[in-house]
Order: structure tokens, then C-alpha cells, then sequence
């Protein structure tokens, strides 16, 4: 069969839009918008084809830096092709709508239960299991966690007759900024237990020291951002138990395990962190983080419904069925957590103890290649008792660049390394970080490694001035703080930890 096809006439061809721009073409680069300037922020008058559309915006993004190279993040940055797939088929589930998906509810449900079973919550009491709920990320579900622990400590305190206007938090100064948006936002206190030069985590007996009864809860990290320590909760469980027993108190504890939740099962089996320590009351998860999906997915646990109050929990039946929702937003894709019940039954504990052994031995190969260098000094832990990470700083002394230079000499050759200042009362100390995660090869190990050596003899031959005029993070700072205030009509952030 023969299809028949018409000859575009000339009168079509030489058609032309309002400033005379010919209107036919079948070429992005060919038409007039890759002339005329697109408003950037209202709407533009017309419309314009979808193709162009697209290939502007992804000719944009292609200044965005490289997620593979993107050493500072912990956010998943790979994920198999089926579950790629299976994420766009997808796309158009909304989650909350329980009665339309069903099937989608349902894996969360099963995510819950393989992740409270991961976490060692007791099984053996059908009227007290675990209850947990699926959230943007681990900001969202320490927020609901801070607010069920805020909720629990004024009702006891009703019962007791006492005031509720002074609750506060017990907390490392290294926490990440999500525990100081809790607190401010919830209106809570903040109790910092500050480092100390070599000592960069929580120590369990300031921590219990400044326990008193208007204390909510004690916040236990299983891996700092800042260097990847794992913090002793079987320790602050200990003492903690034992002054609430003094005091008749009940303060719990919730470990944000955002990072280590999916690392120390497999790595560390034998830790006591999780619902094997009576005080730990609510956990944490990132998925998108070592869960190994893309960004969008994070997990709340609770070891028995009493520590979830009920009055936090909203039933609705306007989308054609009863529902519980304890969330911070009501809409939300299901291809999250579709991704995330994927991840988990793919791999398995087997798949995941493989993945994140795989993980430790190139971290500790990082970390032991730098310091053969005998010009960088290790900071994280090896062997599987911090996660998969290796922080570092210079170890000479009476040089003229510092990390800051290192790492923005890094950019320069597409790696994004970053240096960073610790936390309150060590903000001294200045820190590389480079997170390991699970498309970083050994190869792709050895070329970061050669990249920073070739850095180092860069730095080594500029002279002071030379680098001096090649800095440009104070004048980029000048400007971010110039925008920020322009914004924000002069706002200052007024956080402790905030740095330049």
C-alpha cells in the first residue's frame, strides 16, 4: 500500500510570525526562539513546540554539574533500569489517593515491615507492632518524629499537673540543619552537647547530664554528616535508663539513622543501635540516601503505636474511602516508594550486604591511599564502624592554600569535593568529605586520586599572591549573602552552626 504525502507549498514555507520570523521550520536551532529572549519569570504570551521547549531547558541544564561526580552528596545517584522504568510508568500516581491505588499502598506496607524488621522492632506482641509511614525524606520524618515526642511529653506533663511552655531536645552540635528546623518550627528548645577537638560525636554522659524533665527526647546520630561517626546509643540507652528510673521519667530516644539505617545492618550486624535498646522509641531512614533510590523517599518508625499519639492522626474519606494520614504534605508520587519496595526485594539482604562491603573496602582504600600521601590526615572511621565515607584534612602544616583551595581546584577538573568547617566550638578544624556511594568504582577511585595529587602539585607550585587572586569563594560568598538579603528583605540567619 502506498501512502500518499502533500508538497508543503510555497505560500506555507514563506509564512511569517509577528516580527517576520519565518513560522516553518523543522529545526530547534532554526526557529526564533533561540534568538528572542524567554521571559524567565512570568508567562510567556504564546507557546511554543514541545520539542523546543525541551531541548532549551536541557541545553540549560547542561551547566549543572555532573551527579556522578558529585562526591558531597549522599543522595542516590544510579538506579537500575527497571526501576527507572517502573518509576516513570508511574509518575502519574498520586499516593495519598489510597482508594484508587491500592496495590501502591500495599508496598509501602511491605517496605514498613521489611524496614521495622531490618530495625529489630519486636515482633512478638500482635497489639503492640511497629508502625511507620513513608515520607519526602528523613527532614519530613523527624519532623513527625519531634512532634509525636513533643506530643507524648505534654500529655504526661497534663497528667501531672505541670507546665508544657519549656520542652527541649538533647542533641550533638553536629546534628544537620533538618534537627534545627524541627526545633524552631515546633517551637522546642535546643540542647547542644558540643565537640571537642577529636571528638566529633555525641558524648553519652554530657548528653544524659543535661536530661531534665522538660526533656522531649535525646537525638542519637548513626552517621555524622560531618565525618560518618557512628554515635554509642547503647551507651546514652544505659544512662539514660538509669536517670529516668531516679527521676520517674520517661525520656526517650530517636536515632536518626538517615544515612547508617541501610548500612550498619549489612556492614555491622552486631551494633546495638535500633529497637534492640528499650529507649529507642522512633528511627529515621533516608531511602534516597543508602536505600539506593533516587531523591523523594525517606522512612519514619515507630516501635509500638503508644509512642505515635493518635490525635496526630488525621482520618479522611474525601477521596472515596476512609483513610489515616500522618504526613506534613497530603499529595505525593508513588513512584518513591514503588522504587524503594523495587530496590529492596531486588537486592536482598545478600545484594545489599554485597553492595555496602563493596562500599566500605573502596572507602578504606580511599582513606589509606590519602594517607600514604603523608599529606592528608583521616578523620572517619574505617572497617565498617562509620559509613561509607572518608573526611580528611591537610596534615601539613606552614602552607599557603588550605581545603578551600583544594577543592575548588577540584571543580575545575568536574569533581565536587567538599570543604567544610565543623560544627560549633571546633569550627577551627576544616574538613574535606567524599561520600562513597554505589556507582563509585575503584577505577573511578583511582582517577579522584590522581586528580587530587595532580591539585596538590598544582597548589605547591603557585605562589601565595598568584593564589590569592585566584580565590573567588569570599567574593561568591559576598554575593550570595548581597541576594539573600535583598530577598529576604535583610533577614539574618540566626542558626549556631550556620557557616560562610
Amino acid at each position: 500500500m502506498v501512502f500518499l504525502s502533500n508538497a508543503v507549498s510555497d505560500a506555507r514555507l514563506n509564512e511569517k510570525d509577528e516580527i517576520g520570523k519565518p513560522v516553518f521550520s523543522t529545526c530547534v536551532y532554526g526557529s526564533r526562539w533561540t534568538t528572542q529572549p524567554i521571559p524567565k519569570y512570568s508567562l510567556p504570551d504564546d507557546e511554543m513546540p514541545p520539542q523546543v521547549a525541551y531541548k532549551l531547558i536541557k541545553d540549560d541544564l547542561q551547566l549543572d554539574g555532573n551527579p556522578v561526580l558529585n562526591l558531597a552528596s549522599f543522595v542516590t545517584t544510579y538506579m537500575e533500569e527497571e526501576a527507572e522504568k517502573l518509576m516513570s510508568e508511574n509518575l502519574s500516581k498520586n499516593f495519598i489517593d489510597y482508594e484508587e491505588y491500592p496495590v501502591s499502598v500495599e508496598l509501602q506496607n511491605r517496605c514498613v515491615n521489611i524496614i521495622a524488621r531490618l530495625f529489630n522492632a519486636p515482633m512478638d506482641n500482635p497489639h503492640s507492632e511497629a508502625m511507620g509511614v513513608s515520607t519526602i525524606g528523613s527532614s519530613e520524618a523527624i519532623i513527625l518524629a519531634v512532634l509525636a515526642m513533643k506530643k507524648l511529653w505534654q500529655k504526661r506533663r497534663i497528667a501531672e499537673g505541670k507546665p508544657i511552655d519549656k520542652p527541649n531536645l538533647v542533641m550533638s552540635a553536629s546534628v544537620q540543619v533538618c534537627w534545627e528546623k524541627a526545633t524552631r518550627y515546633l517551637e522546642i528548645e535546643e540542647k547542644f552537647v558540643y565537640l571537642t577537638e577529636g571528638c566529633y560525636i555525641l558524648d553519652p554522659e554530657k548528653a544524659v547530664d543535661l536530661v531534665d524533665e522538660n526533656t522531649i527526647g535525646v537525638c542519637v546520630i548513626l552517621g555524622s554528616t560531618y565525618t560518618g561517626h557512628y554515635e554509642d546509643a547503647k551507651k546514652v540507652n544505659e544512662l539514660l535508663k538509669v536517670k529516668n528510673e531516679a527521676n520517674g521519667w520517661d525520656v526517650p530516644i530517636h536515632v536518626d539513622a538517615a544515612s547508617g539505617g541501610f548500612v550498619a545492618p549489612f556492614v555491622n550486624p552486631d551494633l546495638d543501635w535500633d529497637f534492640r535498646l528499650d529507649l529507642v522509641r522512633s528511627i529515621n531512614v533516608s531511602g534516597h540516601k543508602y536505600g539506593l533510590c533516587y531523591a523523594g523517599i525517606g522512612w519514619a518508625i515507630w516501635k509500638s503505636p503508644k509512642y505515635l499519639p493518635e490525635e496526630l492522626i488525621f482520618n479522611v474519606n474525601y477521596l472515596g474511602s476512609d483513610q489515616a494520614s500522618f504526613t506534613l504534605n497530603f499529595s505525593k508520587g508513588a513512584a518513591n516508594v514503588i522504587s524503594q519496595y523495587y530496590v529492596l526485594i531486588r537486592n536482598g539482604r545478600a545484594g545489599f550486604t554485597s553492595i555496602m562491603t563493596n562500599l566500605m573496602q573502596i572507602a578504606d582504600y580511599l582513606a589509606q591511599s590519602l594517607e600514604n600521601t603523608g599529606v592528608f590526615e583521616i578523620i572517619s572511621d574505617r572497617n565498617g564502624k562509620g559509613l561509607p565515607l572518608v573526611a580528611f584534612k591537610l596534615k601539613l602544616k606552614d602552607i599557603h592554600y588550605d581545603e578551600f583551595d583544594v577543592a575548588q581546584r577540584l571543580r575545575e577538573r568536574g569533581w565536587i569535593v567538599p570543604a567544610y568547617t565543623m560544627a560549633p566550638n571546633t569550627q577551627h578544624i576544616k574538613l574535606m568529605r567524599i561520600v562513597v556511594r554505589e556507582d563509585f568504582s575503584r577505577e573511578r577511585c583511582d582517577i579522584l586520586l590522581t586528580d587530587i595529587m595532580a591539585t596538590i602539585d598544582l597548589l605547591n607550585k603557585l605562589d601565595k599572591e598568584t593564589l590569592f587572586k585566584k580565590r573567588t569563594s569570599t567574593a561568591s560568598w559576598n554575593l550570595l549573602k548581597s541576594v539573600t538579603r535583598a530577598t529576604f528583605g535583610g533577614v539574618k540567619n540566626v542558626s549556631h552552626k550556620t557557616n560562610g
